[in-house]
């Protein structure tokens, strides 16, 4: 995999730059690695050590960003009888995610400005550690409710930063590392909704114990972030051009991090005025829309089969079916879509999958379960495919960062009714025939305004101040 990743060619290729070594006697510049550093851990070069641990952060961040919400769908009726909650405010739990992605993503770029990306991600992941092992003995709906906005801040977060990551380390390999990520996020989701409800079987049937254990998963995405903290390393870009005395704006580089000792401050770059973007708009309604499906679906496909009669367990394995079928098509799509010069044709191909799963679910939803789990998965792989439109809608690392976080903050902003309303309407209407009524009528406009945001056109041309 990692040899796809580094023969890959993008639009976005950075030619490599040279520089000439210090004459004779001369003293180092105030950037360049001493000979002391020369050499990471094993002998690694800086380069290839700073690599792999990213790429480690990278991956294990990823796996972190869904289970919180697929661990509690696949165990939503345990929590609902255990806090005494109604259908209705299980819709309102389900619609917390995107609530506090909107809320909390907006704020990601700003704190990447102020204390660097990977210092974000840290703290993102110390939050989705602290709030998955509190919120199943907080005590009651409010404080279940208050830890999981914990854990989903830092979700939150890393969302908008790691296209903003990738696109600044990995600028040659924009398609591949988001599929990497988006492979690894799918599996994370996938594996959640299927070993949840057997690990708490083992346990004894504890609910709450069930939840906790994923808190240890994030634990360990912390650890490959702890060099990025404090800017103890930088993107070779950066060390490159502070040996060669080059200027860094604001001294920070394009994802945030501090820029290397002796590099000159540059003009800030001027912001995007983004709302002036039509491709900017299309991305976010497109965003919002296919989140609005991936997150009725992993709020509520369980408790669909269940009451088709399907059981729990095997309810459970349906749902990491349809999140397992990211892991190799979150790595595909993205490196099909860089190569494609209109998005379009994909969006339309994963609109189709979606309409036919809801016809399906809603027929027969027991006998065909496996088959619709399986077009809902990939239809769910429009998320992956949104991702890499926000890198490839944009030139530059700033634009990265405004594009991400307008269209996650303003597409979870349009998602959070979606899955309120589903709850709503399956506790009035007493079936499934209007929820997947409204799932079906709103891919028709996600697949309209994803041609639109396919085009092949940046934000900086129509956005520029």
């Amino acid at each position: 995999m990692m040899g796809l990743m580094a023969s890959e060619e993008t639009r976005t290729e950075t030619p490599p730059t040279v520089s000439s070594p210090a004459p004779s006697g001369a003293p180092a510049s105030p950037g360049a690695p001493s000979a002391r550093d020369a050499r990471g851990p094993g002998g690694a070069s800086p380069r290839a050590w700073t690599m792999r641990v990213l790429v480690a952060g990278i991956v294990l961040s990823a796996l972190n960003l869904r289970p919180a919400i697929t661990s509690l769908g696949a165990l939503l009726e345990e929590v609902r009888d255990g806090l005494g909650m109604s259908g209705s405010v299980a819709g309102l739990l389900t619609s917390v995610p995107p609530l506090c992605f909107a809320v909390f993503g907006v704020m990601a770029p700003r704190l990447a400005r102020r204390f660097g990306a990977g210092a974000v991600v840290c703290a993102g992941m110390v939050a989705i550690a602290t709030g998955l092992l509190v919120r199943p003995y907080a005590g009651g709906t409010a404080g279940f409710l208050a830890a999981s906005a914990l854990a989903l801040m830092g979700i939150a977060v890393s969302n908008v930063l790691m296209p903003v990551i990738v696109k600044h380390w990995f600028p040659d390999r924009v398609g591949s590392m988001t599929g990497l990520y988006s492979m690894a996020l799918a599996l994370g989701t996938a594996l959640a909704a299927a070993v949840t409800v057997p690990l708490t079987d083992a346990l004894g049937g504890d609910w709450q114990s069930g939840l906790a254990l994923w808190a240890s998963l994030a634990v360990a995405a912390v650890l490959p972030w702890l060099p990025f903290v404090r800017g103890r390393v930088t993107p070779p870009g950066a060390r490159d051009g502070a040996a060669r005395g080059g200027s860094v704006p604001n001294g920070r580089t394009a994802s945030g991090e501090p820029a290397p000792a002796g590099t000159a401050p540059a003009p800030e770059v001027p912001r995007l005025r983004i709302t002036r973007s039509r491709t900017a708009w299309a991305l976010a309604v497109f965003f919002g829309l296919q989140a609005t499906a991936a997150y009725i679906t992993m709020g509520w496909m369980a408790q669909i089969f269940r009451d088709a009669g399907v059981a729990a367990g095997t309810a459970g394995l349906l749902l990491a079916v349809t999140m397992v079928m990211g892991v190799p098509l979150a790595f595909v799509i993205p490196r099909l879509a860089t190569r494609l010069p209109h998005q379009g044709p994909i969006v339309i191909a994963l609109g189709v999958c979606g309409l036919a799963g809801y016809a399906g679910l809603l027929l027969a939803p027991a006998a065909g379960a496996w088959a619709w789990a399986l077009l809902l998965g990939v239809a769910n792989c429009a998320f992956p495919l949104a991702l890499t439109m926000v890198g490839m809608r944009a030139r530059t690392g700033q634009g990265v960062a405004q594009l991400s976080a307008f269209a996650q903050s303003t597409g979870y902003l349009i998602s959070i009714p979606g899955p309120l309303l589903v709850g709503v309407l399956y506790q009035h209407s007493g079936g499934w025939g209007l929820p997947l009524a409204l799932m079906s009528a709103l891919m028709i406009p996600q697949m309209a305004v994803g041609v639109l945001a396919g085009r092949n056109r940046t934000v900086e041309d129509e956005a520029a101040a």
